[in-house]
């Protein structure tokens, strides 16, 4: 199997692409108008379009994931009670243990849980 890479060469337009055999290192200059290049060149870009979009999900995801989500014992019950409460998670963020542990459904212990989950460097 022959691995080449592609390279949009100095000016950086297109149809002044390099290509670069992985194994040996040598350069390769295609005319502009050459099909192969082409080719190359819509693999190169269909490629970057599929990372960028998936790239932009996994970010967009990130964003809206609660602060609350993956702490152990806390689902989306305690999660709606949590918010409730406080109105916010940034502010079940600031909030202490104790005041934490005020909310019907959480316990001392999952309160600690919480506390520590949101702060892991205390």
């Amino acid at each position: 199997m022959k691995v080449i890479g592609i390279a949009k060469g100095p000016t950086r337009k297109a149809g002044f692409e390099i290509l670069i055999d992985a194994e040996t290192g040598s350069e390769n200059i295609l005319q502009s108008d050459s099909l192969a290049l082409h080719l190359l060149q819509h693999i190169r870009d269909e490629s970057h379009r599929f990372a960028i979009t998936g790239h932009r999900a996994r970010r967009a995801k990130a964003r809206k994931q609660s602060l609350l989500e993956g702490i152990d014992g806390v689902g989306p019950k305690r999660r709606r009670e949590l918010l409730k409460h406080f109105g916010s998670a940034k502010a079940v963020e600031s909030a202490s243990v104790e005041e934490i542990a005020k909310v019907s459904s959480i316990s001392n212990s999952l309160a600690e849980t919480i506390y520590l989950a949101l702060h892991p460097d205390s």
